[in-house]
């Protein structure tokens, strides 16, 4: 008899579809983000099908005609995780997008509620902490994507086995942190550490995967 191990495949999500009114202008709009365009394929039955993916992104957006019967705009609460949400911000302004203020909740699910809700607390969360920071912004149909940064993922969401970084940003974040962490390491050993490479991995290994980290 075959094991659970054995028989379980991997099911990566790839792609999500959102639904848009007019195609060229959410081609447009997405396009002058700076995200990837993928595929743009026409067909003469009128199914059309357009993707794009962002910058160090593993999963793409799908969008076109006869591709969903879901109204305009339903997509809300589409997740973009950043290292840095004031860098990613002001990148989205500078392409042109309208970008909320960056907030925390101060109340639960407050993320998910318009700008402007009582339970938006405006600036980042207390101490940066990680998954407690976020800023909002739409397309033009009105499908609503949220800013969240994450800096330390909690244990056990990524693959202590596999360390990637999205983008050479998202490594040099990393880097820093280490950095400063390795800083107070040396402090405690009151000498410079020859390993600090060793160290440096290390830590950012087990930081990517949620793990305790070296002191």
């Amino acid at each position: 008899m075959a094991t659970l191990n054995e028989t379980t495949v991997d099911m990566k999500l790839e792609v999500v579809v959102i639904p848009v009114a007019d195609v060229d202008r959410a081609k447009k709009f997405y396009g002058s983000l700076g995200w990837r365009l993928d595929a743009d394929f026409p067909f003469d039955n009128g199914f059309r099908v357009v993707q794009f993916t962002p910058p160090g992104s593993p999963c793409s957006v799908q969008f076109g005609t006869r591709i969903t019967l879901a109204a305009p705009g339903f997509a809300q609460g589409l997740y973009l995780i950043v290292s840095d949400i004031e860098a990613a911000r002001d990148k989205l302004i500078a392409c042109g997008a309208e970008v909320s203020e960056v907030f925390h909740a101060g109340t639960p699910g407050a993320q998910f509620q318009p700008e402007g809700t009582s339970g938006r607390v405006s600036g980042p969360a207390p101490d940066r902490a990680s998954y407690g920071s976020f800023a909002t912004f739409s397309d033009p149909d009105g499908n609503a994507w949220l800013l969240q940064e994450v800096t330390t993922r909690l244990p056990g969401r990524v693959d202590s086995a596999v360390t990637s970084f999205g983008s050479a940003s998202d490594l040099a974040t990393a880097l820093r942190r280490a950095a400063a962490a390795h800083g107070q390491h040396e402090k405690q050993l009151g000498e410079e550490d020859p390993n600090w490479f060793d160290w440096y991995a290390e830590y950012m290994v087990r930081e990517e995967a949620g793990e305790e980290l070296p002191q």
